[in-house]
């Protein structure tokens, strides 16, 4: 023992800390790690039970600078340009009943009916 005196006396020597005092100092940082994977695991455990329900993508029937025209006598559509009259054998749909998305509501209307050559709605021959 006397030597480790000596040595004390003539040089510092720092103690070990204890590992509850590392483990207290660190446990803040490990704490918010937990917290932030336990919450990133909850987001992804949501998203995978709900399949992404409420954020449907439905898809334009035409795009940002066109409108939607109908075959006379079918149930064709094009898409014509803003600035242009729809081609020979189309017609612009009703005000009010024109489809904005594929399968909404005038969509699936129009895939039964259409306008006759007099711009009447009419049942399409042979539809269900």
């Amino acid at each position: 023992m006397e030597v480790r005196e000596r040595l004390e006396k003539i040089m510092y020597i720092p103690r070990r800390a204890s590992r509850t005092a590392t483990a207290t100092a660190t446990a803040p940082r490990i704490g918010r790690a937990r917290i932030a994977a336990a919450a990133l695991a909850g987001a992804a455990a949501v998203v995978t039970v709900t399949g992404c329900a409420g954020f449907e993508y439905r898809e334009d029937i035409c795009g940002a600078d066109e409108y939607p025209a109908l075959s006379v006598g079918g149930t064709g559509a094009i898409c014509v340009s803003s600035e242009e009259a729809p081609p020979e054998g189309f017609a612009r749909y009703p005000q009010g009943k024109v489809p904005q998305q594929v399968d909404d509501k005038w969509d699936l209307y129009w895939s039964t009916h259409t306008l006759d050559e007099n711009g009447k709605i009419v049942d399409v021959p042979g539809a269900n």
